[in-house]
């Protein structure tokens, strides 16, 4: 029951809403949006109802209200931005069709370069949970999202994938790769790519973001002799796992019960000695529960010395990698909603949404990090 003296609302926005769209403003402030609409060549020529940082706006503004009409989303963005820079321009919230249109002309560019330059490592030194002595703790994961099987999303994606059974799916999707921070779960750098990509392949694009100060750990599906190599060359150590029965012969045993070896190209190469890379592996028994419990699981690092990170000390590393994945279990449900489908119809549209969500869900981990 209202109290005495409480008035109901002239609308239906929340303070949360507004809430919601200060958290862009503040990761992707107004004069960094212009920044990157000058460099991809995206600044009107004509003063237009929907200018292209308001389009922005709108594409990161999606996730935040994924069960919103498309002009509902704009009128809460409307409201969002008028209560976050204090004024109170004389707006008509415009058509769905002018809203596409206006996307159509925005295009994924920017979206895609509004993330790229905004999306670095949060974990100052010492924060919890994001650093392993000298080294910050990043991580490779791997996921889907859904998008609507129209027919130029089919050509580009690709059709849905069978569900067991044999069955069709409903939807296309979109293979998403990440690069995590662990200690703030944010995602750092991404690649796309269609369902029937391989992640392997995929993770070539994000050796970019590696630096000399990482410790980059991956599941063993990451595992290969290209990947790794590229990987290590960045500078960046690695603890990786991999098959238990890998051919890693012995070559000189550790106090800590790690020992030498050498991973090549190929079992001809092996048997030649040629292009292999010195690593050191871990073996460790899983005392967590799951399918892996009691079982012994290998890695492999790049820190072939074992007084810089003994063995127990890497397996423990290793083991918490299975939380990173609430990162993109959080990404996958932005923010509301579970199984949300992207809305467009277009490939270049659901590109533009991809960013839109990475970008968001940056956002929120920018906002949550520990200081």
């Amino acid at each position: 029951m209202p109290r005495a003296g409480w008035v109901k609302p002239d609308s239906n926005q929340r303070l949360s809403d507004h809430l919601a769209i200060g958290v862009l403003t503040r990761t992707f402030p107004p004069d960094v949006v212009d920044e990157v609409l000058v460099e991809r060549g995206r600044v009107e020529r004509r003063n237009r109802l929907l200018p292209a940082r308001v389009v922005v706006y709108y594409v990161l503004a999606l996730p935040l209200f994924a069960s919103c009409s498309y002009e509902e989303v704009m009128r809460k963005l409307a409201s969002g931005l008028e209560w976050a820079s204090g004024r109170s321009p004389q707006w008509t919230t415009p058509t769905k069709a002018a809203i596409f249109q206006a996307r159509k002309r925005l295009g994924s560019e920017p979206l895609r370069a509004l993330y790229e330059k905004v999306a670095v490592p949060l974990s100052d030194a010492g924060a919890p949970g994001s650093w392993y002595r000298s080294w910050r703790l990043m991580s490779i994961h791997g996921s889907t999202m859904d998008a609507p099987a129209s027919d130029a999303n089919i050509e580009r994606f690709g059709p849905p994938p069978p569900f067991r059974g044999g069955r069709g799916g409903v939807f296309t999707q979109l293979r998403l790769l990440g690069l995590v921070e662990c200690g703030s779960r944010a995602i750092v750098d991404a690649a796309l790519g269609s369902y029937e990509h391989r992640e392997q392949a995929m993770a070539e694009s994000i050796v970019r973001s590696l630096r000399p100060d990482m410790l980059l750990l991956a599941d063993r599906a990451f595992f290969g002799y290209r990947l790794w190599d590229l990987c290590r060359s960045s500078g960046a150590d690695l603890l990786w796992r991999t098959r238990y029965d890998s051919a890693l012969p012995v070559e000189k045993r550790y106090p800590d019960g790690s020992f030498a070896s050498h991973v090549h190209p190929g079992t001809r190469a092996r048997y030649s000695d040629i292009d292999g890379i010195a690593v050191r592996v871990v073996e460790f028994v899983r005392t967590a529960s799951g399918d892996d419990e009691g079982r012994i699981q290998r890695l492999l690092t790049t820190i072939t010395d074992p007084e810089a990170a003994p063995a127990n000390e890497l397996a423990r590393v290793y083991t918490r990698l299975s939380e990173i994945e609430t990162a993109f279990d959080g990404l996958a449900t932005l923010q509301r909603d579970r199984g949300v489908v992207l809305r467009s119809k277009t490939p270049d549209g659901v590109i533009q949404e991809v960013y839109g969500h990475l970008c968001v869900h940056y956002a929120i981990r920018n906002l949550m990090r520990v200081k």
